[in-house]
């Protein structure tokens, strides 16, 4: 792979029953659950201290609800935690073919676990089958869905993909590239909105061979 380019909290004291109504529809995005329970009561009382920790006035009308939605916010988007990406891949066909499968252009959104900002772009995931193994094209993007569902940082989260349709498929051959713009760059430190982080992962013949990475990458870099 390459990369290129409390004080107020103790009067916080919701009862569990509050919290199981409140929350009662709140993985309605997604039924996945995390394979480590969120404990909502406990984000929410998080964000409270956050707020009151840069100040703000925890009775302001617009705050209110803010901790309860992150806490929801943070089910949703922290779902695949603990879950392999791989289990997306709940299906197999068997074609006469050997010839490249590629999926351009998945968007996906994750979330960095440096600063707990997103960083938002574009996933190209292919594979050559080997003896005709095959799984649904939907399945390439539901494997990128789940990992991107977790804190993540790009890197890992190109490896965890190609290795998830390693183990699944056992292809000749895997590609997996990522690009994304990451918001800890561009809205704080170096403050460089535009810039784009390309990771890659190659597996099989498309590490070893060098004209069929090439062709591959040619594919995936056609505007």
């Amino acid at each position: 792979m390459e990369t290129l380019s409390a004080s107020q909290s103790s009067n916080f004291a919701p009862t569990k029953n509050n919290f199981d109504r409140r929350f009662s529809n709140a993985n309605a995005t997604s039924q996945k659950m995390a394979a480590r329970p969120m404990d909502l009561e406990k984000i929410a009382a998080g964000v409270r201290l956050l707020l009151e920790g840069i100040g703000e006035d925890l009775d302001r009308e617009g705050l209110l609800e803010t901790p309860d939605r992150v806490a929801r916010m943070y089910e949703e988007l922290v779902y695949g935690t603990g879950i392999s990406p791989g289990t997306e891949i709940t299906c197999r066909f068997s074609e006469s073919t050997d010839e490249l499968v590629l999926v351009r252009d998945i968007p996906f959104a994750s979330l960095c676990e440096h600063h707990l900002v997103p960083f938002i772009g574009m996933a190209h995931v292919g594979y050559i089958p080997s003896g005709g193994v095959i799984t649904g094209l939907s399945k390439l993007a539901r494997v990128v869905e789940l990992a991107s569902k977790r804190l993540q940082v790009q890197e890992r989260m190109t490896t965890q993909i190609a290795d998830a349709i390693v183990e699944q498929l056992k292809p000749r051959g895997t590609v997996v590239v990522l690009e994304a713009e990451h918001l800890c760059m561009s809205i704080r430190g170096i403050k460089k909105p535009g810039s784009k982080t390309v990771t890659s992962a190659v597996r099989g013949i498309v590490a070893t061979d060098q004209a069929t990475r090439a062709e591959v990458m040619a594919l995936i870099n056609r505007g």
